[in-house]
């Protein structure tokens, strides 16, 4: 994934920091809440939600076990419609092919479309050590690159930011790219936008390359499909003469008719919208319309070996949607930023790792970023069980074993985990393999009860920092069935 990323502390350490920031919990309250309420109400509006919330995982689950026959059938689709299609296993590779075709064309600045694979690989670096400047045209995305900022939710990557922080970043470095902010610029919604659609305009008219990603491929024709609410994508997609379209392999989808469930489930689970403002499909080139050249890169980048786990596989299913960001618990006050990667929240915490592996403490970090409340589930469009995931990902980082990179069998070292912790489960085991030592430590704990402090001392502080110490109840559960029961006899 990006490089921008690397050496970013585990989640433990950046949420600490990212939760104390009151402003920074105040903007993704505010956000999250919000878009999960208008989220409800229109999935509510559906009597078959249910239904097409199978359908879609059951097609996505199709095309991931022959995924192998339908990358063929885009690539003969794609290239008898006139586009070229290029094959990345990694990011290195995706950035070295993307660089090298924006390089053919002689231009030194390309405008870009929203895209999750481009973060993923961290393009927009790869394409400034080459000395071409990559514009962002969507507006969270722009509020973000201005900022010299990472992104901080899929759907809404400037998410962290209010309309006041926004307003100011805007004054301060619209300038540096080419177009200064309006005088007298307020943080108004309206004069926001108004603001960034002059400053792309110039863009979007000169602009000879653009690049995207896709939410869909049609194996069957070859069709890409981007869906956005702005409009921005529609010109990135439609004015250069070179377009560039970097999509994971797990995009796929076999027939047109697959749309029709897809187009339903995204728009009502990400934008609360029922349907989407701006659908933009297009199919290799044509002589009329569009750009002339047309490039397809299909990228791996260890989705291949995330497709051998058979219970780690179903995240390949995500849309994108970010329904799960929007009601965890955890990314509400922890934040995007704390999960080191272009995929925060739920998704990223078991997508993350299967990519690019448990290896770093980051990495082997994210299952443990969860309350495993399972809300994540409930929303999730495509039925991914990000719980499941979770647990099972955990159970990689603590026993270690064998696991699939590009192709070969590698092992992972379990992982040591905290002294105390290993000394407390340790006591756990000890104690609850003898039950007349667990009966003998809960009568004593009842008994002791109002010597308990409120909070933990030592290390254990900071766990009781942000939450009540459960006070002792009066009585044992054995004694108590023992007492009510009246058999005179423990359980």
């Amino acid at each position: 994934m990006s490089g921008t990323y690397l050496g970013m502390p585990a989640f433990p350490r950046a949420a600490a920091l990212s939760s104390q920031d009151k402003t920074l919990r105040g903007n993704l309250r505010h956000a999250t809440h919000t878009i999960r309420a208008k989220r409800a109400k229109a999935v509510d509006e559906l009597a078959d939600w249910d239904r097409l919330r199978e359908a879609g995982a059951a097609v996505k689950n199709r095309t991931l076990r022959h995924l192998d026959h339908y990358l063929e059938q885009v690539e003969a689709a794609v290239t008898a419609a006139g586009g070229q299609v290029h094959w990345a296993a990694d990011a290195a590779e995706a950035n070295r092919i993307v660089t090298g075709l924006v390089q053919a064309t002689g231009e030194t600045e390309v405008v870009k479309v929203k895209s999750m694979a481009t973060q993923e690989i961290g393009l927009n670096d790869a394409l400034a050590e080459a000395g071409i400047t990559a514009c962002e045209t969507d507006l969270a995305e722009l509020i973000v690159q201005l900022g010299d900022d990472l992104p901080s939710h899929i759907l809404v990557p400037a998410i962290h930011r209010n309309r006041s922080e926004i307003r100011e970043i805007f004054r301060d470095r619209m300038a540096d790219w080419g177009r200064p902010a309006p005088d007298g610029l307020t943080d108004t919604p309206a004069e926001l936008a108004e603001a960034a659609r002059l400053h792309l305009r110039e863009k979007f008219l000169r602009a000879k390359v653009g690049i995207s990603g896709a939410n869909f491929v049609v194996a069957e024709t070859g069709t890409l499909v981007v869906v956005e609410s702005e409009g921005n994508g529609r010109m990135c997609l439609t004015l250069p003469e070179t377009l560039i379209s970097v999509v994971g392999i797990e995009k796929i989808v076999p027939a047109w008719q697959d749309l029709e469930i897809f187009l339903q489930l995204l728009p009502r689970s990400s934008t609360a919208e029922r349907m989407n403002p701006y659908t933009s499909m297009w199919t290799g080139t044509s002589d009329d319309d569009g750009p002339r050249t047309f490039h397809l890169v299909l990228l791996d980048n260890g989705r291949t070996d995330t497709l051998a786990d058979t219970v780690g596989r179903q995240a390949l299913r995500c849309i994108r949607c970010s329904a799960c960001l929007n009601v965890c618990p955890v990314y509400e006050r922890a934040g995007g930023h704390a999960y080191g990667s272009p995929y925060p929240g739920p998704i990223g915490a078991i997508l993350t790792p299967q990519i690019r592996g448990t290896d770093s403490e980051l990495d082997a970090s994210l299952p443990y970023a969860s309350t495993l409340c399972g809300a994540c589930y409930e929303v999730c469009p495509v039925a991914i069980d990000i719980p499941e995931v979770l647990v099972h990902l955990r159970e990689r980082v603590a026993e270690g074993g064998e696991v699939t990179r590009r192709g070969t069998r590698v092992k992972v070292k379990p992982a040591k985990g905290h002294a105390a912790e290993r000394a407390a489960m340790r006591a756990s085991r000890w104690l609850l393999d003898r039950p007349g030592a667990l009966r003998a430590g809960q009568r004593a704990l009842s008994r002791s009860r109002r010597f308990h402090p409120k909070r933990m001392p030592g290390p254990g502080r900071a766990w009781t920092d942000s939450r009540d110490l459960p006070p002792a109840p009066a009585e044992s559960f054995r004694d108590w069935w023992a007492r009510t029961r009246g058999e005179g006899r423990n359980p």
